[in-house]
């Protein structure tokens, strides 16, 4: 999240991507941070995810990322 924060401020547009299961830890510390930044959810969880699922998922949220970025 400081990242995004850090490219947001240099006027490079970022997003936050996490897995729905820290939506609202990322809301806390965006409100404690004083930032809003762009974010996509993808579906929890996602650490045991095969190489493979990992793809999917990334090709799913895609679309999202995307329109952040352009918005």
């Amino acid at each position: 999240m400081h990242d995004i924060a850090d490219l947001e401020r240099r006027g490079l547009p970022g997003v936050f991507v996490a897995s729905s299961e820290f939506a609202d830890a990322a809301a806390a510390q965006m409100k404690a941070l004083g930032i809003t930044l762009a974010a996509v959810y993808v579906t929890h969880p996602i650490q045991d995810r095969t190489d493979e699922e990992m793809r999917a998922l990334a090709d799913g949220a895609l679309d999202d990322i995307v329109a952040a970025l352009s918005a």
